[in-house]
């Protein structure tokens, strides 16, 4: 399955979480009521995975993706009013240090859920 085809069902479920719910609640909340519609959409993930971050080659300490899907996309999940830039920012870092092609930002605060599409930085 290609990143677009798994970009869309991901949407898809979140939307399906966001009509159902609304919004309002905490992120893990929604974290929970997601993985029940990966699962029905039959979607690999693994839900809070943990990935060491390093500087210069030193372990400093670890950060937990929402989630990762079919081992390629980056799920983050946000229950904001409204997305800011430093939510992108901090989304790129992690596709980064997991070494995944994309990111995908979800927001389940705001009236219509957001989503947003991240691409690591180039070098």
């Amino acid at each position: 399955m290609g990143l677009e085809e798994i970009t869309y069902k991901i949407i898809g479920c979140a939307m399906a979480v966001h009509n159902e719910l609304g919004t309002g609640f905490q992120e893990v909340i929604y974290q929970r009521c997601l993985a029940i519609e990966f699962q029905k959409a039959e979607l690999q993930y693994e839900r809070e995975k943990e990935q060491s971050i390093y500087y210069q080659n030193q372990l400093v300490g670890t950060r937990r993706a929402d989630f990762v899907v079919e081992e390629q996309i980056l799920v983050e999940l946000k229950a904001l009013q409204n997305l800011e830039d430093v939510h992108l920012i901090q989304t790129k870092n992690y596709i980064v240090a997991y070494g995944l092609p994309l990111g995908l930002l979800l927001n389940f605060g705001s009236t219509s859920l957001q989503y947003k599409k991240v691409y690591p930085r180039k070098h």
